[in-house]
């Protein structure tokens, strides 16, 4: 193990071998770190936190940090982190609070870049970009490949669909859909589907046409929510990724924003 004589790694902590922790960086006595994990510098990790393998954590990253909620007395709630993650400068990660759930939960393959802040019992998939100074609030979902643009605050208990892309500065107080291009002029509106996006994933013509059909009734009709998805059932769902996209929204609590 390479440990920096000025890093503080407390007893209890799983430090593999294989890990390199480097200077001024604190460890508590609940953190269990994966194989090859690299601690820059002056990087706090704290309470019930695990993490995968072969994460990367800047200087000034602090995770697994209290929540910044008001009810939380101290219960011993952590955050899970998969493999292969990328966390930058002074990026903040809330544990768990007791009444959320108890975890705050990273998937795996995430960039998150400088100054995020991923609030208490919060979910994000795999593959998802959090640009610089996106901030989740508490009990948000990120769904997988999604990315979230600079400067983009968003609302508690929000959903984030999968392969959505939100421009930054955007405001999100509602679901974003997923696969749709989302940003802020004056107000915050989906104005299509991510194209450049779900190409760069391999989505085929055919699903991408199946999508377009469905976000043209849902975004550029004149039917409301609830009568595009009836034409869309009524006209027969074959396409998964339609199938998915109708079940979101019939499941969101926030409503969508269109």
């Amino acid at each position: 193990m390479s440990v920096h004589p000025t890093a503080i790694v407390a007893p209890g902590a799983v430090v593999p071998d294989s890990c390199s922790v480097g200077p001024w960086c604190t460890i508590g006595a609940h953190v269990v770190l994966g194989e090859e994990c690299d601690l820059v510098s002056h990087v706090v990790l704290d309470g019930h936190l695990t993490a995968g393998a072969r994460n990367r954590f800047y200087p000034f990253a602090c995770v697994g940090v209290s929540p910044q909620d008001l009810k939380y007395r101290g219960e011993p709630t952590g955050v899970t982190l998969g493999d292969d993650n990328t966390i930058r400068e002074s990026v903040t990660i809330s544990r768990g609070t007791a009444g959320g759930g108890g975890v705050t939960r990273i998937g795996s393959h995430c960039l998150i870049m400088a100054y995020t802040h991923i609030g208490h019992d919060s979910v994000v998939g795999d593959h998802c970009i959090l640009a610089n100074s996106a901030t989740l609030a508490g009990h948000v979902t990120v769904e997988d490949y999604a990315t979230v643009g600079a400067l983009c605050p968003v609302h508690q208990f929000c959903r984030i669909g999968r392969y959505a892309y939100i421009g930054g500065g955007s405001t999100i107080t509602q679901d974003v859909l997923p696969y749709s291009l989302t940003s802020a002029t004056r107000e915050v509106h989906a104005f299509s589907i991510n194209k450049v996006g779900l190409e760069r994933r391999g989505f085929d013509r055919e699903r991408l046409r199946a999508i377009h059909r469905a976000f043209r009734l849902l975004l550029a009709s004149k039917m409301n929510v609830g009568q595009a998805i009836e034409t869309l059932r009524a006209e027969g769902i074959d396409s998964p990724d339609v199938s998915y996209l109708v079940d979101f929204v019939e499941k969101s609590t926030r409503g969508v924003i269109r």
